[in-house]
């Protein structure tokens, strides 16, 4: 009882009143929204002078009633039920978000159907009236009403519903990239149909939500290369809606563009030469657009990507002709809103001339189950933990109670030195000092006396690492490990996408006070 007590006193500590305030208020029923007609707005339609272009998203809608979300797939025998749970919330998110709509091979004919069976079904769906699915869903429709000049006033009347009831509750509960959402969708939505108030609510929440969310390293403050895609990319989307039509807001428009600039900035230095973003905290394949895509999304808005080194972030890059390799000195973060944060303080991730070689395991579910507790902790990282306990308390799914703080950084070009405090319980401060060199890597991890360390290394699917004695051999490398008590390697499941996870091999190094690591690369 006193340490699940702890536990709910360390996470709630952080939040904001703001947060506790709209849940309180968000516990009441909400206002009654009405169903209006719009039919007397103007229409917004294509026309080939506006020549609005978009990503293309992947194809999860496959025809005849089936979907495929997740990595999971399902068809609808007769109607869909947007309702459908058996596949976990998310399936049921992804599926009411109507990304769909976006992908080349759905037609205008399909994509209205789908449309339109949502909309004699809206009184009785539940997960897909949230905030937060209306803001993505409506972005889609808004979108495919742009591509394909759709005038259907049934669409437009169901869409200024749904973009009322989000205008009534935005989510200042959660914040984060979930109020980041419902902010573009309540300015494009505002926008496109004409009404200024719901409009200039969805400019005051950009406007203070991206001057707080984008670091001054441009990095998305939730720290997840895969969130940080998802709100460049809309962000994007929005600076292109709003150039091709006649806003006139052009203080809005550069403030927009600079963000997205800064964004940019980020991504690109994050991105490795072989395999793009690492998927640190939260993040996976085929959920976000590609760094790619984005990153020609942006040229063609011709949005100049600015050079600003990594930093506020928590994260250090470092290259040369022999490899490449990302380091971790920061603290979870944001305070108020770690929930896709992970126990991964020193984690780093090293790749050579051929590829990945020392990666993060990734994120393979949200369910609030083991695996998900597993793929958030020290052990699946990086980095060390001390008798066997954790350096953050990541808990429930999405919540972390006691976090680990840098206590000191050091940095030059050759030497990145940093303590943390996530193990001040036990009168230990973790200390790991990194030293690049032309083909080599040393680490060097400090626990204090009396303290069994253990040490993780995570290898790339692609490898077969073999220990022999106290070295691990690999293709194109090897380490070498001192004052270590003993090595073991384990297989692992390195997540490729939700629900879908390939066996790896990782290192187990057990030591005491010290462990000294030399990386050579080939």
């Amino acid at each position: 009882m006193i340490e699940k007590t702890s536990k709910y006193y360390h996470t709630i500590k952080f939040l904001k009143w703001e947060q506790v305030k709209y849940r309180l208020l968000y516990a009441l029923p909400g206002p009654k929204i009405a169903m209006e007609s719009i039919s007397d707005v103007e229409q917004f339609v294509h026309n080939e002078k506006q020549n609005i272009n978009f990503i293309d998203s992947r194809d999860t809608w496959k025809g005849n009633n089936t979907f495929n979300f997740l990595n999971l797939e399902h068809t609808f025998n007769e109607n869909i039920d947007w309702n459908y749970r058996d596949l976990g919330k998310l399936w049921t998110y992804n599926l009411n978000y109507f990304d769909f709509l976006q992908q080349s091979s759905i037609s205008k004919y399909e994509g209205l159907g789908l449309i339109q069976d949502f909309i004699s079904q809206q009184e009785y769906i539940d997960d897909g009236m949230e905030s937060y699915p209306i803001s993505l869903r409506l972005i889609n429709w808004i979108k495919f009403i742009i591509k394909h000049g759709v005038q259907d006033v049934q669409l437009y009347n169901a869409a200024y519903f749904q973009l009322r009831k989000l205008s009534a509750r935005p989510e200042f509960h959660l914040m984060g990239n979930h109020l980041l959402e419902n902010a573009f969708c309540l300015f494009t939505g505002g926008f496109f149909l004409k009404d200024k108030k719901i409009t200039n609510q969805g400019r005051t929440i950009l406007q203070e939500q991206l001057e707080e969310q984008i670091l001054s390293d441009g990095a998305h403050f939730e720290l997840s290369p895969m969130y940080h895609k998802i709100i460049l990319f809309r962000l994007l989307d929005t600076i292109n809606i709003i150039r091709s039509t006649e806003h006139n807001d052009a203080l809005f428009l550069t403030f927009l563009e600079q963000k997205a600039s800064t964004m940019l900035s980020w991504l690109r230095k994050m991105m490795f030469s072989k395999s793009g973003v690492p998927h640190v905290n939260d993040s996976t394949l085929d959920i976000a657009p590609s760094e790619y895509d984005i990153i020609a999304y942006a040229k063609n808005l011709e949005i100049i990507i600015q050079e600003i080194n990594l930093g506020s972030s928590g994260y250090r890059k470092r290259e040369c002709s022999k490899y490449e390799i990302l380091v971790d000195v920061g603290n979870i973060g944001p305070d108020y809103i770690p929930g896709h944060a992970h126990s991964d303080t020193f984690n780093f991730i090293l790749h050579d001339a051929y590829g990945p070689v020392i990666v993060d395991r990734g994120i393979s579910t949200y369910e609030k189950n083991a695996r998900r507790t597993e793929e958030r902790s020290t052990h699946s990282h990086n980095t060390v933990s001390v008798n066997g306990k954790e350096q953050s308390e990541v808990w429930g799914g999405f919540r972390v109670a006691r976090r680990a703080k840098i206590s000191s950084l050091e940095e030059t070009d050759t030497v990145i030195k940093a303590s943390h405090d996530g193990y001040k319980k036990m009168n230990c401060t973790h200390e790991r000092t990194f030293s690049f060199g032309e083909e080599t890597v040393e680490i060097k991890d400090t626990i204090g006396k009396s303290k069994e360390g253990i040490g993780y290394f995570h290898f790339h699917n692609r490898l077969q690492p073999k220990l022999v004695g106290d070295r691990i051999n690999y293709a194109n490398g090897y380490i070498e490990f001192s004052n270590m008590e003993n090595i073991v390697l384990q297989t692992y499941e390195l997540a490729i996408g939700f629900n879908k996870t390939v066996k790896a091999v990782k290192a187990v190094v057990r030591f005491n006070t010290e462990l000294r690591t030399m990386i050579n690369i080939r």
